[in-house]
């Protein structure tokens, strides 16, 4: 971790000057009133209230009917799934597993770092000690954690997930990890008798505060349908995408784009100011236009703002790099060029070299406008 005053100086960035710019749309980075701010809670709960299941009716679980939930209270969700657990409170697992808990779902944590269960338990959760002890007191067990070698040692090694699966439990691994690490794990969960769903999710920091996540799963069907009712209250969308490692895969191509597309948003600002342009103006330009994006709102605001310290972090340089690895990785697995993304990855090792691995990706960006025209 590089010292606060290193860090600034890494990122300081020189700014073009221009003359004053009449807006005539609503500024790049709108923000929110605070009536939709405090409507925000009551928007989830009448989206859990009114969204349907697939299954029209119950649906059969070792033995047991569960039944697609009722309209709900947020807070009071009545559901048969037993306990959940919940594996990995990082910067996503953290919210994820503290909304589970708001829905009403009876939650156990584990974190490596176990201080950082401390906020959940207040909230309701039960604490365990190890992977095993959450899957031995749960039916379903999520995974959201770092890489591929952390899945591996929580599912794996000792006092792991395999240790002490067994017939019917179940695993959702929302992890980002490449399609041989979620089979290898898919693999030995089943020979211990459990079922397995990967279900990587598409969305950073705020959505999953906000429940608002996409998931993509894939593997066990039936994993898939019982866990509908954690999923509404997650994600604003879930799909199902067929065999084990279509979910990661699908991951992958998405945080690729999400990475080419943050790197070319800078180069494109740099462009603009070292032209002479204004910056606000073509943040405003961006936003009327076919390449509107919430993405490039909220990484306009962060770069107008210079929020790209450690503290302000949504994605994590060091997960965005290591999931462009992991895309060049499939990309030469399929023969498919990536021109763009292997370049990407490039500039985020730069930008990494120079200490900025657990900053916001979007941290690329001084790095980026410092860069001359290479000939």
């Amino acid at each position: 971790t590089v010292a606060p005053e290193r860090t600034r100086m890494l990122l300081a960035t020189p700014r073009a000057t221009a003359s004053p710019v009449h807006v005539h749309r609503p500024d790049f980075n709108v923000a929110r009133s605070d009536s939709n701010r405090q409507t925000r809670g009551a928007r989830q709960a009448e989206r859990v209230r009114a969204r349907s299941y697939r299954s029209s009716g119950a649906r059969e679980r070792r033995g047991k009917a569960t039944v697609a939930p009722r309209a709900a209270e947020a807070g009071e969700i009545k559901n048969s799934m037993g306990k959940v657990g919940f594996i990995g409170l990082g910067i996503m697992g953290k919210p994820m597993a503290s909304n589970l808990l708001k829905a009403g779902f009876e939650v156990v944590v584990y974190n490596r770092t176990q201080a950082k269960c401390d906020e959940l338990v207040k909230l309701g959760a039960t604490a365990a000690k190890t992977p095993a002890e959450v899957v031995g007191a749960c039916d379903t067990t999520v995974c959201m954690l770092a890489d591929p070698k952390a899945c591996l040692e929580v599912a794996l090694g000792e006092n792991g997930i395999t240790s002490a699966i067994e017939a019917g439990k179940a695993v959702v691994d929302m992890s980002t990890v490449d399609a041989a690490t979620s089979a290898q794990i898919y693999e030995a969960v089943k020979a211990k008798g459990g079922r397995f769903l990967e279900a990587p999710v598409s969305g950073s920091k705020k959505p999953a505060e906000d429940g608002a996540l996409v998931i993509l799963g894939a593997g066990d069907k039936d994993v898939y349908d019982e866990s509908l009712p954690l999923f509404e209250v997650m994600g604003k969308k879930s799909v199902y995408l067929g065999d084990i490692g279509n979910g990661a895969k699908m991951k992958l191509v998405v945080n690729m784009m999400l990475g080419c597309m943050t790197t070319t948003f800078s180069e494109a600002i740099g462009l603009a100011e070292k032209s002479g342009l204004n910056r606000d103006e073509f943040f405003d330009v961006l936003g009327a236009g076919a390449l509107q994006s919430p993405w490039y709102t909220i990484k306009g605001n962060a770069v107008k703002n210079e929020l790209y310290g450690e503290h302000q972090v949504t994605f994590p340089m060091k997960h965005a790099q290591k999931d462009l690895r992991l895309a060049l990785e499939l990309g030469e697995q399929v023969n498919q060029s990536l021109t763009v993304a292997h370049e990407t990855n490039e500039l985020f090792k730069e930008a990494m070299a120079q200490g900025l691995q657990d900053c916001d990706l979007i941290a690329v960006h001084p790095v980026i406008s410092k860069k001359e025209f290479n000939k």
